[in-house]
């Protein structure tokens, strides 16, 4: 009679766990081998920040890169949007400052110089003038006197 051989199911997990086993301890050994990121190295090694924080800032981290990989094309317009308000911004205060200050020099020269027989376009040109350093005003005033 010839017996068959038979292959225990127990022993087939046993070799798997045993080889796992083997492949964890080897993984584990790479892991303590690798060096540290420099910031985790100054930051908690050489001041001695907690644990905890590095935690956190571990878990941070990954949950950044999950965002990056997941809304690639909505974070890509925000930037894009960002970019072009902050590349517009000096123009529009420029703008904005220029606005004000013919309002201002309206208004002065309206109070201050008297001027009966001028109409809103030459208002606006002397008060532009003004603003932009122009003396026409005091020229003006002393044709009138």
């Amino acid at each position: 009679m010839i017996k068959k051989e038979t292959i225990n199911p127990k022993d087939f997990r046993n070799q798997n766990y045993e080889s796992e086993k083997m492949n964890a301890f080897d993984k584990s050994k790479k892991k303590k081998n690798a060096k540290l990121p420099w910031w985790v190295e100054l930051l908690f090694v050489q001041i001695g920040l907690p644990d905890k924080l590095l935690i956190k800032v571990l878990k941070t981290k990954k949950k950044f890169k999950e965002l990056i990989q997941n809304d690639k094309k909505s974070i890509f317009a925000f930037f894009i949007v960002f970019i072009t308000l902050a590349y517009f911004y000096p123009v529009i205060k420029h703008s904005k400052n220029k606005l004000d200050c013919e309002a201002v020099a309206k208004n002065y020269i309206i109070k201050n110089k008297n001027i009966i027989r001028i109409n809103n376009k030459e208002l606006k040109m002397l008060s532009t003038n003004f603003c932009n350093g122009g003396e026409e005003i005091y020229q003006i005033e002393n044709l009138e006197n």
